[in-house]
């Protein structure tokens, strides 16, 4: 009985979105008579043109080649896209559902796992959320100590193939408590002897698994191993391969103060390529970060204080303190929290509610992200050469009235319906009928 009734249960909310993914780019496009935020150069009152993808210019003014399709935006707003630097979307559905949940493997220690083959394209919380301009992101499974590989995705295409921007951005670490604490939770029920044990076990296995993945590395390399030797492969430490070399980033997951301390310590004593994710006390790191060239992905804006000692605004505020400091960062929505990719531009704009400068802000969800997840060649801020990755809006969308109106990825018009709308219009018909509303 409890497998029919969660077969039914399946039936009803677990099926694909609506939306049809868009074809690719026929003819040129030209948005005229708007107001283009390049980012990288300022703002321009007038023109960008695209085509099979690629921004061609962007001027005050631009002749439309043959074939193309004229959009006149009378002074409304063009974009680039939002770029979520981590997130789980595409591999969450329903929280509290297990089956819906793709985003972990069994074990601590998980190289090989690709984000990007569980990725869902039909998630219903994809359209809400490039419905807000957020139109990439960096999807990262999450469990154990190490996770697995994180994939760019875009917020469009039939399947996992289609929507797969690059793969990949770099491997996923969660680093190990540092600290000692008494109190509630699992972890806090562990007395004190036996926390500092599993603390050092875990930073040794770290400094092992960089150790082993080196050796393996250099036996790869060796001219000795017989064609049959080459077919026994480790997926597990072939993937450990480009990060061990330094050629691609590690993500490592740390909010604590000491945690970061350590991770960086780390990552010097490896010579590795790291990544900060999380950062919730890197304001209290500025030096070390800024020292070590070392970027943090800063995704706890709307957090509450970790401490009594510290202000409420705490988290608002952070994100000035990097910039001041000189800290490579961009924000981001927490990973854990797949449906509030959506409320990205909503966590910039409360960064600059609390003195991040406004431009700032905006860069840090577009080219500051793309920078720091490597991109920044292709997306990030609308340039020639560009991929013409971008939305149309009628105001400053660091601003919760303002409406992103249509969004193109490469280039293709994307279907810009969702859940919430159909909602909305559904209700509205409600309404009407009952004369409550009268337009």
């Amino acid at each position: 009985m409890r497998n029919i009734l969660i077969i039914i249960l399946f039936s009803f909310t677990i099926n694909a979105n609506d939306q049809i993914p868009a074809p690719p780019q026929k003819n040129p496009i030209l948005l005229e008579n708007g107001m283009i935020h390049t980012i990288s150069n300022g703002v321009i009152k007038g023109s960008i043109l695209f085509d099979k993808g690629k921004i061609i210019r962007i001027s005050d003014y631009i002749s439309p080649p043959n074939n193309a399709e004229v959009i006149n935006l009378d002074g409304k707003h063009v974009y680039p896209g939002f770029i979520s630097a981590v997130s789980r979307i595409g591999l969450v559905e329903i929280n509290a559902v297990d089956v819906t949940n793709d985003h972990s493997e069994r074990g601590d220690f998980n190289p090989n796992v690709r984000a990007n083959v569980s990725y869902n394209p039909d998630s219903h919380i994809i359209p809400t959320t490039r419905s807000n301009g957020v139109l990439i992101a960096n999807v990262t499974p999450s469990s154990g100590v190490v996770s697995g590989q994180s994939t760019i995705m875009m917020m469009d295409g039939w399947t996992w193939e289609d929507a797969t921007f690059s793969h990949p951005t770099g491997l996923h670490i969660n680093w190990p408590q540092m600290g000692v604490r008494s109190g509630g939770g699992r972890w806090m029920r562990m007395s004190p002897a036996r926390q500092i044990e599993r603390r050092n076990k875990a930073l040794k296995e770290l400094d092992d698994m960089i150790k082993d993945g080196r050796a393996y590395a250099k036996l790869r390399q060796t001219k000795t191993r017989t064609a049959k030797d080459y077919h026994d492969k480790d997926l597990r430490w072939e993937s450990m391969i480009p990060y061990v070399e330094g050629k691609l980033p590690i993500f490592i997951h740390a909010n604590e103060v000491r945690q970061i301390e350590a991770a960086v310590n780390w990552s010097n004593r490896h010579e590795l390529k790291i990544i900060i994710v999380g950062g919730k006390d890197a304001w209290r790191n500025t030096e070390i970060l800024q020292e070590n060239k070392i970027p943090v992905i800063y995704e706890v804006v709307t957090a509450l204080p970790s401490r009594r000692f510290e202000d409420y605004d705490q988290a608002y505020k952070s994100p000035l303190m990097l910039y001041q400091a000189g800290v490579k960062f961009c924000i981001s929505s927490s990973r854990s929290d797949a449906y509030r990719v959506r409320n990205l531009p909503n966590q910039a704009a409360m960064a600059a509610a609390y003195g991040l400068p406004k431009d700032v802000a905006l860069r840090s969800i577009t080219l500051s992200a793309a920078e720091i997840l490597g991109i920044e060649s292709q997306v990030g801020s609308l340039e020639a050469g560009k991929d013409a990755t971008l939305f149309i809006s009628n105001g400053d969308p660091l601003e919760i009235r303002t409406n992103v109106l249509q969004a193109y990825i490469q280039g293709r018009k994307i279907d810009m319906g969702d859940k919430h709308k159909s909602l909305y219009n559904k209700y509205q018909q409600k309404y009407r009928q009952l004369g409550i509303l009268k337009k």
